[in-house]
């Protein structure tokens, strides 16, 4: 019956079919269709634009047999780990720099480097590039003629671990008028460029939406000689997602450069410092007018990192330390986010979670002081509802008894209710019963452990890129 379909019909169909096959990194489902008979066959090639029809080539795909047997249609070339056998098939595949579309590599350095040899050329049709370079060995070397230097078409550069002599990688970005997506994450030493160089070159990409710079080493950071604020801001005028990884005085020196008015989401990892000192970074988020509205905020402590994320209904800022010592953890958030960091964030939070995420491999070590959670607390005085987790309530046991021991009643004054997912201590019903001898009466409910772990979930993987993977933004 499926004959009687005029071409039209048939071809919504198709288009349905290979769109859900691509969403799932299926690129070459079409070839099933051809494969049905003459008229299905026709329909396709008919319309290989509206199908979006591409050959995926691979280490393991013999690519000058293959290109040679089907039409002259896009090419994926992606990889992801790679030895010497099957590499000239990378390479005979990125030799059509006309046809290649999306390029996406994961492979050895030493490797990485042949390729670079063959990516002299422009490659006009390139929309996508993902380079990874997944071991130690010595770095890459960079030719100067990258992508001839002009990248027309490109939509999204993501480089990991790969360091570019800045002035080379200038080139194309200067030449990319269309990028969407520039990530640049664990940036070696050797890659490091300066903010104002970094500004130089965003001031050109004026439909840039995502922007990701991650260094590898708290080493990459501008001398303190010769800082001083420019006289105007670059504006970013498409930019929403900012994500930045590295220490406070680069992003200091980075924000103090550029004006972004349609930010909605602020991801920054801070490498621990002694000082955090971050005027800079509090004036730019005051003159962004999407974030500076929240509603819920969580706090997250694990064995590698403590995370303060800022919720609202469209828009997101999130602080993370990377630092092992729970202490210093706890110390470094509430030093970023007291004073110059803008109070008013934290004046419309009314729910507030605090949840530990303990690695069975290594658990999350707790040697905080009983004045350093009245500084966390003492952040949020506007909070209404309190989520703990099952593993944060015991270490929170010994800084409620000692409010009540004190007669301390104005922390978190407007609180009004705690969610446990077990069992309430001794400590908690003394706490609630000195708040309602204040007539601040607290109430008790219960959240599932599942509820839990789907919060942390929703941190974990909501980061924009900040573990140097590709995230919903891609």
């Amino acid at each position: 019956m499926i004959d009687i379909l005029p071409d039209d019909v048939l071809l919504v169909i198709f288009d349905h079919y290979v769109t859900e096959a691509y969403e799932d990194c299926n690129f070459e489902e079409w070839q099933m269709l051809v494969h049905v008979c003459q008229k299905w066959r026709y329909v396709v090639f008919q319309s290989p634009r509206r199908l979006k029809l591409r050959i995926f080539c691979s280490a393991g795909t013999p690519a000058k047999e293959k290109l040679a047997v089907w039409p002259s249609l896009p090419i994926i070339i992606a990889q992801v780990g790679l030895s010497e056998c099957g590499y000239d098939n990378i390479i005979a595949a990125l030799a059509h720099n006309d046809r290649v579309c999306e390029i996406d590599l994961a492979i050895p350095c030493l490797l990485l480097e042949s390729a670079f040899a063959t990516m002299q050329k422009t490659f006009v049709a390139l929309k996508i590039l993902r380079l990874d370079a997944i071991d130690f060995s010595p770095e890459p070397v960079v030719p100067d003629s990258f992508l001839g230097g002009s990248a027309l078409h490109l939509q999204h550069l993501i480089l990991t671990s790969i360091s570019f002599p800045f002035p080379l990688l200038r080139k194309p970005l200067l030449f990319a008028p269309n990028l969407v997506i520039l990530s640049l994450l664990d940036i070696p030493h050797s890659g490091y460029f300066s903010p104002e160089v970094m500004v130089t070159c965003l001031s050109a990409l004026t439909t840039l939406d995502v922007l990701r710079i991650g260094f590898k080493s708290p080493r990459s950071r501008p001398p303190l000689e010769g800082r001083h604020p420019p006289p105007t801001h670059t504006v970013l005028p498409a930019l929403t997602k900012l994500t930045f990884i590295g220490v406070s005085e680069y992003l200091e020196d980075l924000v103090t450069r550029i004006d972004a008015p349609l930010l909605n989401q602020l991801h920054i990892t801070f490498f621990l410092q002694l000082i955090f000192d971050t005027p800079q970074l509090a004036q730019f988020i005051s003159r962004t007018p999407k974030l500076n509205a929240y509603n819920e905020a969580c706090v997250t402590f694990s064995d590698s990192h403590a995370t303060t994320a800022l919720l609202g209904r469209d828009n997101r800022l999130e602080l993370v330390i990377s630092c092992r010592q729970s202490d210093w953890q706890l110390s470094s958030l509430v030093q970023v986010f007291t004073s110059p960091f803008p109070q008013a964030l934290m004046l419309t939070v009314e729910r507030l979670y605090i949840l530990v995420y303990q690695s069975p491999q290594s658990p999350w070590q707790d040697d905080i002081e009983y004045d350093q959670w009245l500084q966390l607390f003492q952040l949020f005085t506007t909070v209404k509802n309190l989520y703990l987790s099952r593993d944060f309530v015991p270490r929170i046991m010994p800084t409620l008894q000692e409010l009540v021991r004190e007669g301390i009643m104005e922390v978190l004054p407007n609180l009004r209710r705690i969610f446990l997912d077990g069992l309430v201590p001794e400590a908690m019903r003394q706490f609630i019963a000195a708040r309602k001898l204040s007539s601040q009466p607290i109430d008790i409910s219960y959240w599932t452990r599942q509820d839990v772990w789907s919060m942390i979930y929703l941190l974990r993987h909501a980061r924009v890129g900040a573990n140097g993977t590709s995230g919903p933004d891609d």
